[in-house]
């Protein structure tokens, strides 16, 4: 007959937080001794062993697409976690992708050089009025 086999907490709906797996019955069991009377009772309880939920890799803020050099981890662990497993050595190494970086510093570029032409022109034109 299989063992029956209970939460180790409160928490009984299949929920995300909830997930579980089933023990290697050698080692993880609960056992209670209780005395009535006297008499010594002692009981073995299974109990499920709780799974970790995955982590997700950081997403780019401007693109949406997977941060690559990131390791994926939850909240917690990536306090625990030295920085170079958290980021990229470049600008915005942990934050935007290699992608959306050249394209911010493409346009940076561009708008200077719009207002250098605009400047020119300017006192270009100031200088065939005089």
């Amino acid at each position: 007959m299989p063992q029956r086999l209970t939460y180790r907490r409160r928490l009984c709906y299949n929920t995300k937080s909830n997930k579980t797996k089933h023990p290697s019955y050698g080692h993880h069991c609960i056992i209670t001794v209780t005395y009535f009377a006297g008499i010594e009772n002692t009981r073995w309880t299974f109990s499920f062993l709780y799974r970790k939920k995955k982590g997700s890799v950081a997403r780019c803020g401007d693109t949406g697409v997977k941060l690559k050099g990131v390791k994926p981890a939850r909240p917690r662990q990536l306090r625990k976690m030295t920085k170079r497993l958290k980021t990229v050595t470049r600008a915005y190494g942990g934050c935007l992708s290699a992608a959306a970086v050249r394209e911010r510093i493409i346009r940076a570029f561009l708008i200077e050089e719009q207002k250098i032409v605009a400047r020119v022109l300017k006192a270009k034109i100031k200088a065939e009025k005089k």
